[in-house]
């Protein structure tokens, strides 16, 4: 007989999940198997050694000389996977934290989602709440301990010491807005306008004024429950329910 589930439907994903999936990959793909071929090429040398010390055929230089590129190339690419899981673990912890942050609004009636899988990209936090309709992109950046912690958004750019920071944040959480509008219109039949935010743990972000009328804003995710939780009122409640309701119907079908 076979066994089934008790679950009718998929579970909605946690924050972050994405990131997870990429360093649970990170380390079997990147590390552990380089890691393992690094291993397997030492012992291969040492047996080199040892016969050569008992003086059998197997040259030791032979070994070394097929062995060091191998070595090399894996000790690189253990390297990069290295560093490329601590920028993941670093935007994981940031998704985490601002999940915590958002999930406050829940008693004040909002629906929250994380780590939604849109088209070859994911929304990272959605919120429906009586006040609108938000898309959350958080960007978590390493501080300096010699510099102040702030970012200027003017509208148009997000700038750090009066430069552009290299971050594609306002472009990504524009086309996820505009993506997340069209899942709506397309299931529900109404259109509900979707507000970008793009926010940085840990960053004090100062914005002007031409900021604070932009279609996405910046802020640090300490300010979000009261930012989107004392916002005019758009939605009806049971409008908050309709746009939720078939936003878990898409979670739990991709």
């Amino acid at each position: 007989m076979a066994k089934l589930s008790p679950l009718k439907a998929k579970p909605l994903r946690n924050p972050g999940e994405s990131l997870e999936r990429r360093l649970i990959g990170i380390a079997f793909d990147k590390v552990l198997f380089h890691f393992m071929l690094i291993a397997v090429m030492f012992v291969f040398v040492l047996l080199a050694w040892l016969t050569h010390l008992q003086q059998t055929p197997l040259n030791p230089y032979v070994a070394m000389f097929i062995a060091a590129p191998v070595v090399g190339y894996s000790a690189y690419k253990m390297y990069l996977g290295l560093n490329e899981s601590k920028n993941i673990k670093l935007g994981l912890a940031g998704e985490k934290a601002v999940g915590q942050f958002l999930e406050r609004l829940r008693l004040d009636g909002a629906q929250v989602f994380h780590d939604i899988e849109g088209e070859k990209f994911n929304l990272d936090h959605v919120v429906i709440h009586r006040s609108g309709v938000y898309v959350i992109e958080t960007k978590t950046m390493s501080k300096s301990d010699k510099h102040k912690s702030v970012l200027f958004y003017n509208g148009k750019q997000i700038l750090r010491g009066g430069q552009p920071i290299q971050s594609d944040a306002l472009t990504q959480v524009k086309a996820a807005s505009n993506w997340l509008h069209k899942q709506l219109f397309e299931s529900t039949g109404k259109r509900f306008n979707v507000r970008g935010i793009v926010v940085f743990p840990g960053w004090y972000v100062k914005t002007t004024e031409l900021g604070r009328t932009a279609n996405v804003s910046v802020l640090n995710p300490l300010v979000l429950p009261n930012y989107i939780g004392k916002a005019k009122s758009q939605l009806r409640d049971d409008e908050v329910h309709m746009c939720a309701y078939h936003l878990s119907r898409y979670v739990r079908t991709t």
